[in-house]
């Protein structure tokens, strides 16, 4: 039976990602290192280069047995590992930054300290206290689902009015809708 090649991420040298990407085509081995065209300004001219989008990041697609063969070569530091296994990146995640880096130029990574799905508690506002699921995140705000009386109700709330909510306990004040439509305490 053939294992079914999958999308991994390797963590590189700093500086490395196009060296490592070229190693990995050498070999013959599918990989991505998604590049960013930006518009780079000297004295005497304006250049566009391409720049790689995420720093000491390569996409590769492969089987695991391929592992040890990859992390030998010059430039890879590691496969970048998520709950002790190395991580396995979505076709469909390497297909949208694939089309989104084709549609756009200069585009920016942010990081962000929330992510959809998180519970918020929002800490300043009319809604202060009142807690929520994450449901959209812009450039300074975020929408949060806040669920209550059995109605949905969205709110905008600016970034630095929420808080992460550790999800080791309960709040008691936060209702949930279950998947019947019934409401139940959390």
């Amino acid at each position: 039976m053939n294992e079914e090649p999958k999308w991994y991420a390797i963590y590189t040298r700093q500086r490395w990602e196009k060296k490592v990407a070229g190693l990995l085509e050498k070999k013959g081995i599918e990989c991505y290192c998604p590049l960013n065209k930006t518009i780079r300004q000297w004295s005497d001219r304006k250049k566009v280069v391409e720049e790689p989008l995420f720093n000491s990041y390569v996409f590769v697609k492969t089987i695991e047995k391929m592992h040890n063969e990859i992390k030998g070569l010059s430039g890879v530091i590691n496969l970048v590992y998520w709950l002790s296994k190395p991580a396995i990146i979505r076709n469909e995640e390497i297909d949208c930054i694939k089309s989104f880096l084709k549609d756009y130029n200069n585009v920016r990574l942010e990081k962000t300290c929330v992510a959809i799905n998180d519970t918020v508690k929002v800490t300043q506002g009319p809604l202060m206290e009142y807690e929520g699921n994450v449901i959209a995140i812009k450039s300074k705000t975020v929408k949060i689902l806040l669920p209550s009386l059995g109605y949905m109700m969205v709110a905008e709330v600016e970034k630095m009015h929420i808080k992460k909510v550790n999800n080791e306990g309960p709040y008691e004040g936060y209702r949930q809708i279950s998947r019947e439509g019934s409401i139940r305490n959390r």
